[in-house]
């Protein structure tokens, strides 16, 4: 079993990346997505709440319930509707207000990986390098979720790595050129403590000034 993950600059592109996924024959069990949402635009999918309404927190134990409920509605709600309308709502220290379904999500807000790392993006950092992503890169993308970005991991039989990446590279950021990016900004690593981003996308933000 692989685990692939990428990092998306928009929902949409994510939406379009999980679609492809899911319909390649790949489960909601296989499949996670953790996604900036700092104007609290994706936590019902854009037309449907989940459970009846949004739910944020800042309790890693409560984020990682809420997103495990996300999960489970994805793959209740309307049979085909897929795990993009699961996205739970959630607010988690250092990355801010995302929404999130999948497996992934219980793995980072729980105390194995979190209490090894720090917690909220640190459990982030830490379930993407206990999945193999070098730490290097899962800084990357812990920053790309923080400046809006959405990360969409799979769980893939190795026979079908191949078909995966490509489904996943499509419309995915390159990691290594988003790194030099963000260090051309004077970034080295991701920085829980940094001033949150007026989010437009992950490759193009501004620090809030207020």
């Amino acid at each position: 079993m692989a685990v692939l993950t990428r990092l998306y600059d928009t929902h949409e592109d994510a939406v379009a990346t999980v679609k492809a996924l899911e319909a390649a024959g790949m489960g909601h069990d296989e499949i996670s997505v953790i996604g900036g949402d700092e104007r609290g635009q994706y936590g019902t999918n854009g037309t449907r709440p989940v459970n009846g309404s949004a739910t944020t927190t800042t309790d890693p134990d409560a984020a990682g319930k809420a997103a495990g409920a996300g999960a489970t509605a994805g793959t209740i709600i309307g049979g085909g509707a897929g795990l993009m309308a699961g996205l739970g709502a959630l607010a988690i220290p250092g990355l801010g207000p995302v929404v999130a379904a999948g497996w992934l999500v219980a793995a980072l807000t729980g105390a194995g990986v979190g209490a090894a790392v720090g917690g909220g993006a640190g459990g982030l950092i830490g379930s993407l390098v206990s999945h193999g992503v070098s730490e290097e890169d899962a800084h990357v993308y812990a920053e790309g979720v923080r400046r809006g970005g959405f990360l969409v991991t799979a769980k893939v039989d190795d026979k079908r790595v191949s078909e995966a990446q490509r489904i996943l590279s499509s419309r995915g950021v390159d990691v290594a050129q988003r790194r030099s990016a963000y260090a051309a900004e004077g970034w080295s690593r991701f920085d829980e403590s940094a001033p949150a981003y007026e989010t437009t996308t992950a490759a193009t933000t501004q620090p809030r000034l207020s």
